[in-house]
């Protein structure tokens, strides 16, 4: 089952040919995200037609591939670039949640 914790969620940030298994996907991602490959983080890849999407991740000893195919509708993916989702993205992207306005009431920053 795919959990999510204090990872970190990085989205592909264009289509990808979903008929990749671990190796290529993991290739994308070494090209796209140097060095980020094993550190436990979460990719996200969806295809050109936003109906199908593969989420690899490091499971401490392989990588594991997610795999979900809607039957109908489509993902809700923006290719303009931005790469890192927070987790309220991900789980609305997951559950088909298409935000109008999204206002964070207030954030507590991070200390260094």
């Amino acid at each position: 089952m795919l959990s999510i914790g204090t990872q970190r969620l990085f989205q592909y940030s264009g289509p990808v040919d979903l008929r990749r298994g671990h190796d290529g996907l993991s290739a994308l991602v070494e090209e796209a995200f140097p060095g980020e490959l094993l550190s436990g983080a979460l990719f996200i890849f969806v295809n050109r037609r936003r109906n199908r999407m593969k989420v690899l991740c490091w499971d401490r000893d392989g990588l594991a591939l997610y795999y979900k195919r809607l039957e109908r509708g489509t993902f809700r993916v923006a290719w303009n670039g931005h790469v890192e989702l927070t987790r309220r993205e991900f789980s609305m992207l997951m559950e088909g949640v298409v935000p109008r306005r999204l206002y964070r009431r207030y954030e507590i920053p991070k200390k260094s």
